[in-house]
């Protein structure tokens, strides 16, 4: 049968040993709707409860719930218990909660997520020396994350998605990755791109995916904000909460929730609209919410980047990735990611990336 996480929002008188208590009253119906309760998690702090259950489906869980105490979910999704207990630890009971009589746990399931982006120039990323390279700062990455005891839910020689429990340990680490990077092994010139982006969040959202809200955040951080170390609003304040010393904000860049705000609108038209080839920077303006000469000066500040640079570049990358996948001819990539000539669409790309598509494609 499938497994299934639900999300609880609770009053705030609510306690660990009330949810512990409504726990117990689902054990002791889940037979008749076919159900197994495998664990929970509760946040004090948030007031959030999530549960894991294996059940035929969603509907079950709801009324098993309505049955039990009348303590309906606000929301259910479907999950891998791999990739549940790549994010949180456990897919069962904690071993210390499993011999007291209510099983409390007091285990909030709030993580900051971390995504990690390694790349370089186009051309020079397929060459056997920057794979060996990428393979030296890929296992010497690994090390640092086990070292700040973050899990590693996805990984591959490019890319990293990290969960941690701790706001400071992810940090420090993404830190210390800063300064591994600093410099080749070889002492020659840097050779690879480092982007780093951590948000925060709970498992279950409004979307259909686990952190779905706090790893698409990051993502969109690490593609589109200037910088190495981009961190939440969210991320910035649990440090500062945790920490006698502010976040120092030299070497990371800090959105406000504005910002946030500015960025996720921003792409969620973007990511609707960018291989529209009638698709004008005027286009922006109402779905972000702002008058052109803002969405200037917003993107500039966050992306380095004008408002036609910026839809050009986002546009190069997919035609670079669909380059990389060597199933479409030219003229058709050019079309297919916005532009409106192969001949402009090469004129473009050789200009960010120094090789004509056809060159590189060879």
């Amino acid at each position: 049968m499938p497994i299934f996480m639900d999300r609880h929002d609770v009053s705030e008188t609510v306690t660990a040993e009330n949810v512990a208590q409504i726990h117990q009253e689902d054990l002791k119906i889940q037979g008749q709707f076919l159900c197994r309760g495998l664990t929970y998690w509760f946040d004090d702090q948030r007031k959030t409860a999530f549960c894991l259950i294996e059940a035929p489906d969603a509907d079950a869980i709801k009324k098993m719930h309505a049955k039990a105490h009348g303590d309906v979910p606000h929301m259910v999704i479907e999950v891998d218990t791999s990739v549940v207990e790549s994010f949180l630890g456990r897919i069962g009971d904690p071993v210390k909660a499993q011999n007291t009589t209510l099983n409390i746990i007091n285990d909030p399931a709030f993580r900051i997520i971390m995504i990690i982006g390694l790349d370089g120039f186009p051309a020079l990323s397929r060459s056997d020396q920057f794979k060996s390279l990428l393979n030296y700062y890929h296992n010497a990455i690994v090390e640092i994350l086990k070292s700040f005891e973050g899990s590693v839910v996805k990984q591959n020689e490019k890319h990293f998605l990290i969960s941690f429990k701790s706001v400071t340990y992810a940090l420090h680490a993404a830190q210390k990755i800063q300064l591994l990077l600093k410099e080749d092994p070889d002492k020659t010139v840097k050779k690879i791109n480092l982007k780093i982006g951590l948000s925060s969040g709970v498992p279950v959202s409004e979307k259909n995916l686990i952190f779905e809200d706090a790893i698409k955040l990051a993502e969109r951080m690490c593609r589109v904000v200037q910088g190495e170390i981009i961190a939440s609003s969210e991320v910035k304040e649990l440090y500062n909460s945790e920490n006698a010393k502010a976040l120092d904000e030299g070497n990371i860049y800090c959105l406000t929730k504005q910002d946030e705000r500015f960025l996720t609108l921003l792409m969620e038209y973007l990511e609707l609209k960018w291989n529209n080839t009638d698709l004008k920077v005027d286009d922006f303006s109402k779905p972000v919410g702002c008058s052109k000469s803002q969405l200037y000066r917003k993107l500039i500040l966050l992306t380095g980047k004008s408002p036609n640079t910026f839809i050009r570049d986002y546009r190069l990358d997919e035609a670079l990735v669909l380059l990389n996948k060597n199933t479409s001819n030219i003229s058709e990539i050019a079309f297919e990611t916005g532009f409106n000539s192969p001949s402009y669409f090469s004129k473009c790309f050789h200009k960010k990336y120094n090789y004509l598509p056809s060159s590189y494609s060879n």
